[in-house]
């Protein structure tokens, strides 16, 4: 591990000279380059450095301690070696959490596909509260919210909603939320009062640049027609709504938010890179059995992950087995406890592979 540290910290040292060489600085492209991985090693660099100094100091304190005979001043000494062994752990299990392989997609924004899963407009308005709640947690962290595509229902669900977050490490954040959300409570339209249960689905994409997915023009159909609201009212009289197949693999995307024909393609076309980049992500992650099983849980959408149960207030992840009391401020935005512990127990799986 301190070879490796040591290289970073030369690596770091090295980048520091270079963003300051004139030519360097009047080249904006290889500026941002080099600033780029020199910030993504400052972190790791620090806490090395911070550790090294742990170790000098350690090693001081030891020294004294064996010259020393002045009963008082020994059991400072003591106190002072174990708390500098103390913050030596600590720091050790932080730079093993930092050397982990970084996720490629951490940095990237996030597309959230939320569908009415069982349970029929019960469903459709619990999609609606999750797309609520997530647009909440956005709002916390300073993203942006975009709404890319919808469908929504008369009493103010979402069979489907896909929105794009735009944000520094919104997918790190927001990548274990995919699978299946189950909720239960007493329906607005239950006259018995009893508890039903629906699910919905979520699912999340790293949002895919136009050079990581190439897609063929000939391999797209692309069909335009009339938008339409709920119930089926006319939304635009013009052939705004833009529907996507992409032949080879058979998905549809279909896009009738925006008046414009071309905003509505260029969301479709978001939407489809994204798709198309999950979906080559997960044949090379079915490639790599011994990685998947790293994973929180298995990551299968088709997977119960949470439940929120209203008449006790609380929410359960049931992979890491976390149950919280304070449901009114989860579905308020309120997931940074969650997030937490996902990705916690995310390095914790990865340390023992490591292992």
């Amino acid at each position: 591990m301190l070879e490796k540290l040591e290289s970073l910290e030369a690596k770091y040292e090295e980048l520091n000279k270079k963003l300051g060489d004139p030519e360097v600085i009047g080249d904006p492209n290889a500026y941002k380059r080099l600033a780029k991985a020199h910030a993504e090693l400052e972190e790791i660099v620090n806490e090395f450095r911070s550790y090294k100094s742990v170790l000098q100091d350690l090693e001081d304190a030891r020294a004294m301690l064996r010259e020393d005979n002045d009963p008082e001043f020994t059991a400072m000494l003591r106190d002072e070696v174990d708390s500098l062994e103390s913050r030596q752990e600590e720091l050790e299990r932080r730079l093993q959490i930092l050397l982990l392989p970084k996720d490629p997609n951490d940095e990237k924004n996030v597309i959230m596909e939320i569908r009415g899963g069982t349970g029929g407009e019960e469903a459709a308005l619990f999609a609606g509260t999750l797309f609520r709640m997530y647009s909440r947690y956005a709002e916390e962290q300073r993203w942006n919210v975009e709404i890319m595509s919808s469908n929504p229902t008369e009493l103010g669900g979402f069979k489907e909603v896909i929105f794009m977050i735009e944000g520094k490490g919104a997918y790190s954040r927001l990548k274990f939320e995919s699978g299946v959300h189950r909720v239960q409570r007493i329906p607005t339209t239950e006259s018995g009062g009893r508890i039903h249960t629906s699910t919905a689905t979520v699912a999340v994409l790293p949002e895919a640049e136009e050079v990581e997915v190439n897609i063929d023009p000939n391999d797209l159909r692309i069909d335009v027609y009339r938008s339409s609201g709920p119930g089926g009212q006319s939304v635009n009289t013009t052939d705004s709504a833009v529907r996507i197949t992409h032949l080879p693999t058979g998905l549809v995307v279909s896009c009738q938010d925006e008046k414009s024909q071309h905003k509505n393609r260029d969301k479709a076309m978001k939407i489809l890179r994204a798709r198309l980049y999950d979906l080559a992500k997960e044949e090379a992650e079915r490639e790599q059995a011994a990685a998947r099983r790293s994973q929180v849980g298995t990551g299968e959408r088709s997977e119960r992950v949470r439940t929120y149960n209203y008449p006790q207030g609380r929410v359960t992840d049931h992979r890491i087995g976390l149950t919280l009391y304070k449901l009114d401020a989860i579905l308020d935005g309120d997931l940074d406890e969650i997030i937490d512990a996902l990705i916690t127990a995310r390095q914790i799986e990865q340390l023992k592979m490591v292992e």
